[in-house]
């Protein structure tokens, strides 16, 4: 079971091909190469299980008039001591900042 803890949404002005592309290469930088990165390039997703409790998942869709939307969701996916990650990411300074910072970042890698 996972539970949402942050989602950040956002449209661009950049075909969804060259988004998921941008999406999957900073993944896998950040990861040091594809290792854990499942890819559904069909139905535009790329998701990330790390740590004991955490899952990212990036949504990559076109728009009316061409442009995309970027979606990222970041899950708890503990299956056990759940109850303690809300309470850990509240000590884990930044962590919402953080997310909305490389959410920016990777949008204007993508533009």
């Amino acid at each position: 079971m996972k539970k949402l803890i942050v989602e950040l949404s956002e449209v661009v002005a950049t075909p969804a091909t060259d988004v998921l592309d941008t999406v999957i290469e900073r993944f896998t930088a950040a990861l040091g190469g594809a290792a854990g990165l499942v890819v559904d390039r069909d139905r535009g997703t790329v998701a990330y299980q790390g740590g004991w409790w955490y899952r990212g998942e990036y949504e990559v869709s076109g728009e009316p008039g061409g442009g995309t939307r970027v979606t990222y969701r970041a899950y708890n996916v503990a299956d056990r001591l759940r109850w303690a990650v809300p309470l850990a990411n509240r000590f884990f300074i930044g962590f919402r900042e953080n997310a909305r910072e490389g959410f920016a970042a990777l949008l204007r890698k993508a533009a």
